[in-house]
């Protein structure tokens, strides 16, 4: 036998159910055989429904895998930063004390930037922004305020306040 005289067997649909009788002849459709082909065409529909849904659970799941995925990486990165930010005082503080630390000071600000980490404005003299700045303690009597000193550095990671900078203010 040739593949050619081999015919594909396909599975009978409702409408071919619709069109042709069991015995191969063409004619009128029972209305038990009509019963059946509506049942197996609402039970297409079912299925069909069900799995659009359960395709779009899947995508919907899958999006918020990935969100929660970014906002761990993001608790991950802010806990990491806020545990090292006590070491950034204390080499801050070492270089003040010391000038032959000084070009360390450069290396410092360049690998912070490559981090997108970067300090709150508090040199003195620079106004006073409350939304940035944490004042422990007021002098004077004027209506300006402007920080005297900065007694610990604030950061931004990524353009977000992590830590305010702590400073004493002057008012002139």
């Amino acid at each position: 036998m040739k593949n050619d005289d081999k015919k594909a067997e396909v599975p009978p649909t409702a409408e071919s159910k619709l069109n042709a009788r069991e015995d191969g002849s063409a004619g009128s459709v029972t209305s038990e055989e009509m019963g059946e082909a509506t049942i197996e065409a609402a039970q297409v529909d079912e299925l069909t429904k069900d799995l659009q849904r359960t395709r779009a659970d899947f995508e919907n799941f899958r999006r918020q895998s990935e969100i929660q995925k970014e906002h761990y990486a993001a608790v991950v990165k802010n806990a990491t930063i806020m545990k090292f930010l006590p070491l950034l005082d204390d080499i801050d503080r070492a270089i003040a004390a010391n000038e032959s630390l000084k070009p360390l000071e450069k290396s410092l600000t360049k690998t912070l930037k490559e981090l997108k980490l970067e300090r709150v404005e508090s040199k003195a003299g620079t106004a006073f922004d409350p939304d940035i700045h944490d004042a422990v303690m007021v002098e004077g009597d004027g209506d300006k305020e402007v920080i005297a000193e900065t007694l610990r550095a604030g950061y931004r990671y990524e353009g977000e306040l992590i830590r305010p900078a702590l400073v004493k203010v002057e008012k002139k």
